[in-house]
Order: structure tokens, then sequence, then C-alpha cells
């Protein structure tokens, strides 16, 4: 049976972030292509995706994918998908050539304007790390790495907030003690945490440290970012989730995502297939017994998303160990 012929997904459930007054629905579809796609692919997949029942999308700057999104928004709009924009919620990121005190409300100004929007649902520092301003090569360049000014950053963060640029704000791939020590120094506590958070990387002592201090926590590639440079297939391959996949008679990537939804995180998954669209959105009407728990928690863990490529010799992190903190 095709799943158009099926019942359509039940709604995206929200979880309330610690300010802002928004809801953050608990599915994103992610737009982090690699290689790149042409941006009316992009619009396109975000458009279907309306049509389907995703009110959460996950852009960046990295990503060259804030035009399409809004250009999908506002087409939605016109062809009456949605009645509002406040219907849907937009994540995006800061990216660290504009990582410095003085060119973050500049950064989300830019976003907007990409996205054709007044304001942002949420705002994310991108990584912990800043490099030269205004530079946005990835690959990072060596002599272009900077330590982040974690205060005056994050300060900046708050003015946004204060303007009304963006509706929330927090970070993406900060460690238990950065967290920490950002926790140490913030006026406003950041909202969500983004992190890799998949059955082969479940970082439960993270995801507990967010719970404590009323920090959402979205995971991203909950399915090992397979077809990426950095991505691997060892989730697809994974023996353990098949099984218990059969035994559902759901797919992989659906257990995924219902143990992600059972830890109490929401999830960015990526995908512009269709059919795989709305089937990771039908994992609310069944769950997960204690006994596939136990079974996922004895899969061996290792990062997916190593981090690589924010490595320099000349620092703020020369290896994984620092980048990391140790949470390896």
């Amino acid at each position: 049976m095709a799943l158009d012929e099926v019942a359509p997904p039940l709604p995206v459930p929200r979880i309330q972030l610690s300010h802002g007054g928004r809801k953050m629905p608990l599915i994103a579809l992610g737009t982090a292509v690699d290689p790149p796609v042409p941006a009316e692919v992009t619009k396109s997949a975000v458009l279907q995706a309306i049509e389907l029942g995703y009110r959460h999308f996950d852009t960046a700057h990295k990503y060259r994918s804030e035009q399409p999104i809004g250009d999908a928004v506002q087409e939605a709009l016109n062809l009456g998908l949605i009645q509002s924009r406040d219907e849907v919620f937009i994540t995006s990121k800061l990216w660290c050539g504009d990582a410095h005190p003085h060119l973050v409300v500049p950064g989300l100004k830019k976003t907007l304007r990409n996205l054709k929007m007044d304001w942002i649902d949420l705002y994310l520092i991108h990584w912990p790390l800043s490099c030269t301003p205004d530079k946005y090569d990835f690959p990072i360049k060596e002599d272009d790495f900077l330590p982040m000014d974690f205060e005056g950053v994050w300060a900046a963060m708050e003015e946004c907030l204060k303007l009304g640029l963006t509706k929330c704000i927090g970070v993406s791939n900060f460690t238990c003690k950065k967290l920490k020590h950002l926790l140490s120094v913030a006026n406003i506590p950041p909202a969500v945490n983004q992190v890799e958070v998949n059955p082969f990387w479940q970082q439960k002592k993270l995801i507990d440290l967010c719970r404590e201090n009323g920090i959402g926590v979205t995971g991203y590639s909950p399915l090992g970012a397979i077809g990426t440079f950095y991505g691997s297939n060892k989730i697809m391959d994974c023996q353990v989730l098949q099984q218990i996949a059969k035994s559902k008679g759901k797919t992989l990537p659906q257990v995924c995502l219902r143990w992600a939804y059972e830890q109490g995180i929401a999830v960015a998954v990526k995908s512009f297939n269709r059919e795989r669209m709305k089937e990771n959105l039908m994992i609310f009407d069944w769950e997960l017994s204690e006994e596939d728990h136990e079974k996922i928690r004895g899969i061996p863990q290792s990062r997916t998303v190593t981090g690589w490529p924010y490595l320099s010799k000349k620092g703020p992190f020369t290896t994984l160990e620092e980048l990391w903190d140790g949470e390896l």
C-alpha cells in the first residue's frame, strides 16, 4: 500500500520552550544538503513538507537554504496551505564568521533578509568557536580560526531576543562543560541545544543536564547523516534496529525517530523524498517497549559528526578531545 493511501500523519506534538512563548514542533525538516542542491529543489521540498504537515524547518546561513525556505513559506501562504507566519517554526544559526559581539545582530538581520521575515522562532550559535569576521568559507581556513568571546557573543544573542528579531535563542554543538560555562555568564539561559543524537550517540548525560536546566534538545543526524561526506551507514546497517523495526512492522528510520521522541527531544531529519518525508511523521501512534529500549541502550556508542573540520593546529581546538571536552 502506498503511503498516500494510508491515513495522514498525526499532527506533530510541540514542546514549550523556556522563553519567547513559542512551542517548538518535535520534528523539523533539516535542510543541510550535501552536496548542495539548487534553491528551487529546496523550495519544492519545503512546500511539499508543509502540505504533509511539517511546521518546523531547520536552516542556517551555512546551508544556503534560508532564501528557498522563505520563498516556500510565502508560497504556502499564497496557496492557503497555512494561514499565517505563526504556523511555522523557523530555526536558523549564527555562522562562525558572524560570531563576534558586534556582528551577531547584523548576522541575524542577514538571515531575516534571506527569509523575507521580520523575525524567526529560534536562533542558535552554530559552533562554539569564531573565525575571521565576515568570512564564510567552509571548510574554515587554518589561519581564520578564533576563540569565541562566549560572554560577549551570548550578550549579543540576548540583544537579538530583546529587539524581537527572534523569539528564542540557543546553541548548537555545546558540550556539558561549554553549556555549564554559558549558563554561568548568561542573563537569559539558552532555550535549546542542538546536537547529534541517535541510537549510536545517545547523549544521556547531556540531555539530562539540559532537562535539569529547562533547555530543550534538538537531535540532528538522527539517521547517521547518510549520503553526506561526514555521514555513516552504521545506523541503517544496525541489526538490532533492523530487528526492532521488523518486529514493529515499521521502518528503521521510524524506529530511530520514535526512540528520539521517547527521549523527550526534538529531531531534525533531512529527506526531500515525499514518501520518506511522510513516513518520518508517522511515529506518534505506536511506541517502543522497554525491551526495545534495553536493546538500543546496549548499542556501542560513537559519534558520526566528529567535528574534524573545526580543528586547527593554531586552535582554539587542536584535537577532538578539546572540541568535545573529552565527551567522546
